[in-house]
């Protein structure tokens, strides 16, 4: 049995059926668990929009539901599913896949990836499934940049002037061209994403956004 009592959102974990690989972790409300029970494809609760939300409505990556099951105390759901597309929005298959690592790293790891989870961070959070992971990101170093919250990897380094933001876009940089020429293609993933987002940093440290630099880009498709 499923237990609704104890708390109006469950958390739902997707599996898929055929090769036991974890997809996502989402919430389901009672609403959300009847839809997809009725409708064979998964259903959550939407926490940013307040609302139900149908897994790929918007992209087309929908969760055919094989199997529903409770664990021994109903407080958690477990979908066995057949994806028919990436479960991530970014595009990956699963949801899993942001490396924790210790020391210096984990805080910058932990602040990534609650901008890709797309939780709220200052107010409403748009919809994850509608909003780019680098826009969502961007969010979280505003954030960050706004509320200076003590033990911030982007607030302190952000304190310290664009100046030393500006020296370590370029630190990222090497480090990204020695993995491309030495390394495995995963330590070079690694590197490219920690150039990315401190290049948003800087963007935020002079006050830009990269909106602005997707129109830059779209005029050189011209």
């Amino acid at each position: 049995m499923v237990n609704f009592t104890s708390s109006p959102l469950l958390p739902a974990i997707a599996q898929d059926a055929r090769t036991g690989q974890v997809l996502m972790l989402a919430y389901m409300n009672q609403a959300a668990l009847q839809k997809t029970l009725e409708t064979g494809q998964a259903w959550f609760w939407s926490r940013s929009r307040g609302e139900l939300w149908h897994k790929g409505a918007t992209s087309g990556n929908y969760l055919h539901v094989r199997e529903v099951t409770a664990d021994c105390d109903g407080d958690a759901i477990l979908l066995r599913v057949e994806p028919a597309g990436p479960a991530c929005h970014t595009g990956a298959v699963s949801c899993f896949f942001n490396q924790v690592r210790s020391g210096d790293q984990t805080e910058r790891d932990l602040e990534v990836m609650a901008a890709t989870r797309g939780a709220p961070i200052s107010g409403p959070a748009p919809e994850v499934e509608e909003v780019h992971p680098v826009e969502l990101l961007f969010h979280t170093i505003e954030d960050r940049k706004a509320r200076r919250p003590q033990g911030s990897y982007v607030a302190g380094l952000l304190e310290q002037g664009t100046e030393r933001v500006a020296k370590k876009v370029v630190e990222e940089a090497g480090e990204a061209a020695i993995a491309a020429v030495g390394q495995s293609d995963q330590r070079l993933i690694e590197e490219t994403a920690d150039l990315w987002f401190h290049s948003l940093m800087l963007l935020s440290a002079r006050g830009l956004t990269p909106t602005q630099v997707w129109a830059e880009l779209a005029k050189r498709r011209r």
